[in-house]
């Protein structure tokens, strides 16, 4: 063998060296990697949603100061709300149902009923966090948004509708749509609210729209007190009444012209004054004179066409609510972005 020979001889065993080493890097990182850990180990787990936890009745009434008359942020067709101090301390509303409410609907299954509630996580849904229940009691308690709702801004408060201009009531709007939409269509089971009305629609420092009392139509499905004007007729039939999307719908179309017309819904006046002059396009008489009307109208136009579609129509014939946020959505990002 020459010299020549002996130096490709050489060579083709360095180059064989080199493969089979890298080759044995491979395999050792393809038999180290690190197996795919089964379901149930803690990384793979899926974040779980949050459920409402189960307080005493004695925690809550440490946290309401035994239901102090001077914790009272609210009153309502289903209870009294509290404003009370977690055992985290974190500031929360405490919804105390009305007794006779509770007595009426004793074996409803509250808990398994709120639990499912509370699974509702939207920006413009108020989160249920827990709940309470005891012989003659049902407590609910909720995320604190704020003492102040839609219908105190638009209806009780001097300064409210000058904080309410044009842009801010189109962004409520889209925010409730949104709200509604996620509860019709992003919970599984999809939940009715059941009572969407402005007292119903709390507006964080922000003017953020959120939904509150959502699903509670279990606790007085007869009850007619706070609802008249806000739910539509077919509502009280004896059969196929009741709640359901189609109603929110109607709520919602109510919640509009309230805010186009600065109005309340005077139990059912308001949807028979409006209609027609919506329809005559007398848009002068209908909006709110509080508010100088805007140079551009036509936003405010698209909102009291949506409106008289929600309230104006059979529920057969109804937009669902998708499509109603769908426009406003649109609308929200023309006129205030």
């Amino acid at each position: 063998m020459t010299q020549t020979d002996d130096i490709a001889y050489d060579s083709i065993l360095v180059l064989l060296s080199i493969s089979l080493f890298i080759l044995g890097i491979v395999l050792i990182i393809i038999i180290c990697r690190k197996k795919p850990q089964k379901p149930d180990q803690k990384q793979l787990e899926l974040p779980a949603k949050f459920c409402a936890s189960s307080y005493q009745l004695t925690d809550i009434d440490a946290a309401t100061d035994g239901f102090n008359p001077r914790r009272i942020v609210g009153k309502g067709r289903l209870g009294t709300v509290f404003a009370a101090i977690s055992p985290s301390g974190e500031l929360v509303a405490v919804k105390r149902i009305h007794p006779r409410l509770v007595l009426s609907n004793a074996g409803f299954g509250f808990a398994s009923i709120i639990k499912t509630l509370s699974l509702a996580q939207h920006p413009n849904v108020v989160p249920i966090i827990g709940y309470s229940q005891a012989p003659g009691e049902r407590i609910i308690v909720m995320e604190f948004v704020g003492m102040v709702n839609l219908d105190f801004y638009l209806h009780e408060n001097s300064d409210g509708a000058s904080l309410l201009d044009w842009n801010r009531r189109l962004r409520v709007a889209a925010g409730v749509a949104r709200g509604i939409e996620y509860l019709h269509q992003g919970m599984a089971p999809n939940i009715v609210h059941g009572a969407l009305k402005a007292s119903n629609i709390l507006l964080d420092v922000k003017f953020v729209a959120k939904l509150c009392d959502y699903g509670l139509s279990f606790l007085a499905p007869k009850e007619m007190t706070g609802l008249v004007g806000h739910v539509d007729d077919e509502y009280w039939a004896e059969k196929g009444g009741g709640a359901c999307k189609e109603s929110d719908v109607y709520g919602f179309g109510v919640v509009l012209l309230e805010l186009l017309t600065g109005r309340r819904s005077e139990q059912g006046l308001l949807v028979r004054w409006a209609l027609p002059l919506i329809k005559a396009k007398r848009f002068s008489e209908l909006l709110d004179p509080r508010l100088v009307i805007p140079s551009d109208i036509k936003p405010l136009l698209r909102l009291a066409k949506v409106a008289s579609a929600c309230v104006g129509n059979y529920r057969k014939d109804r937009p669902s609510i998708s499509q109603v946020a769908s426009i406003l959505n649109n609308l929200e990002i023309e006129v205030c972005h």
